[in-house]
């Protein structure tokens, strides 16, 4: 193999590499944008929560009463965050699977291209 033919495989392989970052820079982009708008949802359900718990202070009509609206919040609440939970340690099980995907195929480029580095350098 000629020194051109070498060059040209480390040209290509370098290409390789620089579209499996470029890869690797969209799949976290995604993520943060897919975490950023989870983080959004459950900062929306506290807002709801301090709005509605300021409406409840001032128009109770006395302490059991709110104490009673209070403590059915909090239970309400605590089942929208569970809910919240499992619905963001599921979107945590797609990501996981997604950055496995590029690492499999990272992998198997990067096997490919050894065999190119392999069989340029012993021709």
């Amino acid at each position: 193999m000629s020194t051109q033919d070498a060059m040209k495989t480390y040209n290509d392989l370098t290409n390789q590499n620089v579209e499996r970052m470029n890869a690797l820079g969209e799949l976290n982009l995604k993520v943060a944008e897919r975490m950023a708008s989870r983080q959004m949802d459950v900062m929306s359900l506290f807002m709801e929560q301090g709005v509605r718990m300021m409406k409840l202070a001032t128009e109770a009509k006395g302490y059991s009463e709110l104490y009673k609206g209070q403590v059915d919040m909090a239970r309400e609440m605590s089942e929208k965050l569970m809910a919240e939970s499992k619905t963001t340690m599921a979107m945590a099980g797609e990501i996981r699977d997604d950055y496995r995907g590029w690492l499999d195929a990272a992998m198997a480029d990067i096997k490919e291209g050894n065999s190119a580095v392999r069989n340029a350098v012993t021709a």
